[in-house]
Formats: C-alpha cells, structure tokens, sequence
C-alpha cells in the first residue's frame, strides 16, 4: 500500500474570540474552503443549506449521526423534482445536456463539501456516535501526519472503498472476486470482460496489458493460458491494488507488473488496453478511469502499437461509443485515428451494456446510454 503525500492547505474558524487553524486533508486534491464557521445540532437544514450555497463550509462538532442526517438532508435540497421536458429541452444536442449534467454534478458535489468533520492522525473521528474508519482511512491515505479536517463526503467515499475492497467485484470470466482500491476503478461493467475472455488468442507467449487498474484484465488473459503477461500503470495505488489481486487469484507467477505512462520496452504478440471512454477533462484524479482530455491515453495507445506488435501481433482495444452518442468524439473520428497509426481494423466485437442507467429513462443522459455499445477492437499492422 502506497502513502501519498497531503495537500499542504490549512482551514481557519473563529470559536469563542479565538481562531483555529487545522490541517486540509483531501485526496481529490479539492481547493480547502475559504470561509469556515463550527456547526452542531442546533443548526437546522435550511440554514446549513443557505450558508454552504454561498461559500461558507462548516465544520461539525455534534454528534456524527446528526451530521449524516444533516448530508441527507442538503442533497435533498440539491435535486430538482423531475418534470416534463419541454420541447426545446428534447431538441438539446446531447454534448450540452451532457455538459449540463456534469455542471450540476460538480455543484452538487461542492455543496454537499461543505459539510467537513475533523480527524484525527490516527484516522478516528472525534465526535459522538462516530464510526471506527481507521483501516478506511489507513487504506486511502496510509498513515495521515497529523490531526485535521475532511470533508464528510469525502469520509463516506473512503469507507465506501473500504467495503467495495473487503467484498469485492465477482467477475464471472474469472469465476473469482477482484477487489477495488480506493482511487483504481471498479471492473462493474462486465461486458467488456466477457469480449476479452472470449476473443480468440493469437498468441499465449505474451501479452501487454496497458494500465492495468485492478488487473483485471492481466489475470483473465493469464486464467487463459497466456504464459507472460506485463500489466503496466502509471498510479502506485493501481499497481499494488493488481499485486493483491493477482497473488490472491494465483497469477503472481504469470503478470510482471510496471509503473510507466504506456507501453514496456519490446514486443508482444498481444496488446490490449481498456483507456477512458470519454474525452474530457477530469476534475479530480479519481475522475481519470472515466475522463481522458482529448482522448490522450486511447490516442497514445493507437499510436505505439506498430512500434510494439510483432509483425503478426494483434493490438485489443477495448472502447464503448458512448462518446460519439453524446457529440463528444466525431463519429469517423476513431477511424482516422486508427488509419493514421498505421493500423487496420481486422475485427471488431460489439456488446450492449446492462448496467442500471441503461435502462433508467429518467438519466438525463438516458438517449445516449439507449445507443451506447462496448466493442472490440482487434487491430493489426498495416500491410505494407
């Protein structure tokens, strides 16, 4: 497990004619709030609402159920009750509902880390009827130096991943639960895996898996017999996150893993990767499983295969096509960038996705999830 290194950012509150300062902790890197004032459970909803609304963070010092409640309740006031779309609101192109949607999750997300609590260095909470937290704490940050503040959604995300990573994924292709840490993003779309676990090889000698998250990836082409495997990530949490995986699924022996920003040195008959599916830039480094500016790792990715494949080498790319529903990415865009890299298309498996919002008509984004499909992409040199 890695320790990563505090944003060096302090609060200040004024209590009883005094000014406090504390340590700003925050592994999504959020700015630390300006204006910061104590709260407890005499502070009613619609107050706390109003005072966070306009840029005041408060800092709770009651008991920690009430502070949940207290969440509860500002996320409430945050929704909008559904209503009937109107014509020109059915008429949006899809980027800028996309657009919208992610604005007002960003806002959403900045009210609601407003609500802060203090912890300590040992990671316990110093409130009433607090949860014991340390080992979710300990897991996302490694050991905290010294006593501060958090924000309580941010607390809750942490635990959240403590349980994501003591339950686990089940992976059907493996037959085998993987298990997420916090920041490495969770294998819940098991489509994609399945197109994996069912393409046919070219090769069992070697394999490049090209940021390899979880290794989720790396450990099925290894329960397929691939006799090598290099899993490369550019995050230290990724990587430690696959060693555990791995050893606990038996595949230690079998995938070599590398912390660098794309390929390994050399080779492979095989080269697959699953980068971000949508090209935008991420607010925070947990966003960047999800969001890739300008589609730099998929664009990166097409253009080191012919340096990397053996002649007859296949490059896997694994790419849904949310993008394009939504007029983010240029539907012949792919193509080009494909074509450019030397690279020809020689076949190419599509699945659609069965994850909740894909059914869920009331998403705001629900037309485009209704067309997305994952493929894929099975890639050789061009000819020459």
């Amino acid at each position: 497990m890695s320790t990563q290194p505090l944003p060096a950012q302090t609060i200040s509150w004024q209590h009883k004619s005094q000014t406090h300062t504390a340590q700003w902790h925050s592994l999504k890197a959020a700015v630390a709030p300006k204006k910061v004032i104590p709260a407890d459970d005499t502070m009613n909803a619609n107050a706390a609402y109003k005072l966070v609304c306009e840029g005041t963070a408060l800092l709770w010092q009651g008991d920690f159920h009430q502070a949940k409640q207290l969440l509860q309740a500002l996320a409430r006031r945050c929704s909008h009750t559904p209503r009937r779309k109107t014509k020109t609101e059915t008429t949006t192109p899809p980027a800028q509902v996309f657009h919208l949607h992610r604005q007002a999750q960003a806002q959403r997300a900045r009210v609601l880390g407003m609500l802060l609590i203090p912890i300590k260095a040992d990671g316990s909470v110093p409130l009433r009827r607090a949860p014991d937290v340390k080992q979710a704490c300990l897991e996302a940050y490694g050991k905290i130096e010294q006593d501060g503040v958090m924000a309580l959604t941010e607390l809750q995300g942490m635990v959240g991943a403590h349980e994501w990573r003591k339950k686990g994924v089940y992976i059907q292709a493996l037959d085998a639960r993987i298990h997420p840490y916090y920041g490495v993003f969770s294998p819940v779309r098991g489509e994609y895996l399945q197109l994996v676990n069912e393409a046919p090889l070219p090769s069992t000698a070697l394999a490049f898996d090209i940021g390899t998250g979880t290794g989720v990836l790396a450990a099925i082409l290894a329960k397929r017999g691939v006799k090598k495997i290099i899993a490369t990530d550019n995050q230290i949490q990724a990587l430690d996150c696959a060693a555990f995986n791995l050893k606990q699924l038996g595949f230690s022996q079998q995938v070599e893993l590398l912390q660098t920003d794309m390929f390994p040195a050399g080779q492979a008959p095989l080269i697959l990767c699953n980068p971000p599916w949508l090209p935008v830039r991420p607010n925070s480094a947990i966003e960047r499983a999800i969001y890739d500016e300008n589609s730099q790792m998929l664009r990166a990715f097409l253009n080191g295969l012919n340096a990397h494949l053996t002649e007859e080498g296949e490059g896997w790319l694994i790419l849904s096509d949310f993008a394009e529903h939504l007029g983010l990415r240029a539907q012949q865009a792919l193509d080009e960038w494909i074509a450019a890299a030397g690279l020809v298309i020689m076949d190419k498996t599509s699945i659609k996705p069965n994850h909740p919002k894909s059914s869920d008509e009331s998403d705001p984004l629900y037309q485009a999830r209704a067309l997305e499909q994952t493929s894929l992409y099975r890639l050789k040199r061009q000819a020459n």
